[in-house]
């Protein structure tokens, strides 16, 4: 699978597989977790607490997403977590996270 696409985009791109084993991580995504060393081959569940595991382990099952902001160092970020498919079967796990500004237009359209 090749994730140019992704590389040199201004959000965190992190893909994983079914299991867990970090695949692919673009530019952004390795400078956030620098301080953790190189983390592709290595297992996301390691990293997170039971409640993220189990969230992460439901979108995997059911093919789900899950989204929500955070706030870190007063950086605003929006997650976005979703099951990725090849052929109708959930092969893994992207999240794509972006900075966000404290306050965000929002537009109702019909």
């Amino acid at each position: 699978m090749t994730y140019e696409w992704a590389k040199e985009m201004n959000c965190a791109v992190t893909v994983c597989d079914t299991e867990g084993v970090i695949l692919f991580m673009n530019d952004k995504a390795c400078k956030t977790f620098a301080k953790h060393g190189d983390l592709i081959g290595k297992n996301l569940f390691d990293c997170h607490n039971l409640q993220s595991q189990a969230k992460i382990r439901e979108m995997l099952e059911t093919g789900g997403t899950n989204s929500y902001t955070i706030e870190k160092n007063g950086i605003r970020k929006m997650i976005y977590q979703t099951a990725w498919k090849k052929d109708e079967v959930v092969g893994g796990m992207v999240e794509i996270s972006m900075e966000i500004p404290a306050e965000m237009p929002h537009y109702i359209r019909k």
